[in-house]
């Protein structure tokens, strides 16, 4: 498989273990009922922070359990003037490239650094995806083939499910120099092709009318149980099975490249009140499968998206005129993330946007809920200093309603809650940070013990952090003194469980001892798992 190879990609290409892992400091809440400093246990979160840091900070809750990821990073075309600078020169890219690349840093040419940039917040998506996740991207001209060569090093060339061209524009570029830009392109990457499953669109009105019958012309009832092979194997080879044609009463066997070469099994699939369509005159050789195909299973997926369908970039900049919000150039129109939402999730996914930008993927999942009663989460991540008063102002105007007369779009409900990225929970020694909330370390531990399964606070034993699996964990640790697994300690553990996981500074217990009640000791923090 081709590789790239580009100046910095040493540095880079394994930076993302190094990463720290921070806190969540959470801001305040936010639903119908406006602003709440308690916590009101949203499942949606708006992070403002480093990418990078926020996506490792994920991982010990979120690892393999993202459904759909979309993300708009900047193209790198060299224009700086926008909110969001679409050139990786950006201030903190810099700082970031100058700590991890080093000098080689300042001689990177705009590519390179945008490489650079991009390569470690991509091997952190593809460990958030989960086994049956995929990922969406879009990109320009300016890195689409850096892009593709990178994902298939990241996420695997077989994993590559295709490139979907988006017809952006309503009206060409007549100032253009070569040709108008009209396309952008999304490349999407599954975590394993073999498990992504993508929903079928559902069908336009205009398809509906194509493929209505009002007149009821030239339908004849057939039902495959009628039509049983009652000849031998070799007069009907591959089991095929006849249908007859209404109009001329011939019996029509398809031969091997025929459309209808299905068992049994598979035709049923394709009836519907026991009727095919023969064709306006009755003279078609073999009936019309499409409505079928479209009514049973949906709209084939393609990969040509057209501002009819999904919108433009001018009509999501008035979507955000709407919503009174300005400062962005191109932004993604709703719609758009919408038919990524439809395609790429399920009712109860969650959906991280790690360049939320001015939020429209949160806007595009609130908006599929209140239309299906869906229960999709979304988690948005932007680093730029808007990230309260553009990207969370945005997801309040669409969870209460926004815009005036004519224009008035109603709420769509929900909630979120808003966090800052905080301190690190470990120091450069690989100690804990005292300055973290203990909470926070109790969670990370029982998150990296148990894959993710949510962390619920017990307050009947102090250092117990809960039972997953038959086995109790308990987390015995004190800021100010070391803390010693001893006899005592185990006088105060009333948990019964086959199995359990002790943490403490050391242990007294001998082994014959933690052997007899199957305790597994670990020692802080030596043995917390760094993710």
């Amino acid at each position: 498989m081709p590789t790239l190879d580009w100046i910095g990609k040493d540095k880079v290409i394994n930076h993302h273990k190094d990463v720290p892992y921070k806190v969540f400091e959470r801001k305040y809440s936010f639903d119908e009922s406006g602003m709440h400093k308690e916590n009101i246990h949203s499942n949606n979160m708006i992070i403002h922070g480093d990418n990078l840091e926020a996506l490792k900070s994920l991982l010990p809750q979120y690892e393999e359990k993202i459904k759909c990821i979309y993300i708009d990073p900047p193209y790198n075309t060299g224009n700086e003037g926008w909110i969001y600078n679409d050139n990786v020169n950006d201030p903190k890219i810099k700082k970031w490239l100058g700590e991890v690349v080093g000098k080689e840093g300042e001689d990177l040419s705009r590519h390179d650094k945008w490489l650079c940039m991009m390569y470690p917040r991509l091997v952190l998506l593809q460990k958030l995806l989960s086994d049956d996740g995929v990922i969406f991207i879009s990109i320009d001209g300016n890195e689409y083939a850096n892009l593709k060569i990178i994902c298939d090093e990241i996420f695997g060339a077989t994993n590559y499910i295709d490139s979907i061209s988006w017809f952006k524009k309503a009206s060409p570029s007549n100032d253009a120099r070569f040709f108008s830009n009209d396309i952008e392109y999304i490349l999407v990457y599954s975590k394993n092709s073999m498990l992504w499953k993508p929903h079928r669109l559902p069908l336009t009105q205009k398809q509906l009318k194509y493929y209505s019958n009002p007149d009821n012309d030239n339908r004849g009832d057939w039902n495959s149980a009628t039509y049983t092979c009652n000849k031998t194997r070799e007069e009907r080879p591959n089991l095929y099975y006849p249908i007859v044609n209404p109009k001329t009463g011939k019996e029509v066997l398809p031969k091997e490249t025929a459309v209808w070469k299905y068992s049994k099994s598979q035709t049923e699939v394709f009836q519907e009140d026991n009727r095919l369509f023969w064709g306006v005159d009755g003279t078609a050789k073999m009936p019309r499968i499409k409505k079928f195909l479209f009514e049973h299973e949906g709209v084939v997926n393609r990969t040509l998206w057209h501002y009819d369908d999904v919108n433009h970039t001018q009509g999501a900049s008035n979507q955000l005129k709407n919503l009174n919000i300005t400062g962005f150039s191109t932004p993604k129109p709703f719609e758009l993330i919408e038919r990524i939402v439809r395609i790429a999730s399920d009712s109860n996914s969650i959906i991280l946007d790690s360049f939320a930008g001015s939020g429209t993927t949160a806007h595009a999942v609130l908006n599929m809920n209140k239309s299906d009663g869906g229960n999709r989460k979304f988690i948005l991540v932007e680093m730029g200093d808007y990230a309260d008063t553009i990207t969370a102002e945005r997801v309040k105007r669409v969870i209460n309603g926004y815009g005036e007369g004519k224009n008035a779009v109603e709420g769509t409900g929900g909630n979120f809650s808003y966090y800052e990225l905080g301190n690190s929970l470990f120091l450069q020694d690989g100690t804990i940070n005292d300055e973290v909330d203990i909470t926070e370390v109790r969670k990370y531990v029982w998150y990296t013990e148990t894959n993710g399964i949510e962390y619920k606070e017990d307050t009947q034993e102090k250092y117990f952090l809960g039972s997953y699996n038959e086995t109790a964990y308990y987390f015995y640790y004190e800021k100010d003194r070391a803390t010693i697994l001893d006899y005592e300690f185990l006088t105060s553990v009333h948990k019964k469980e086959q199995a359990y996981v002790m943490y403490a500074d050391s242990c007294v217990l001998s082994d014959s001892d933690l052997q007899r009640w199957n305790i597994t000791f670990k020692k802080i923090p030596r043995d917390i798992e760094h993710i």
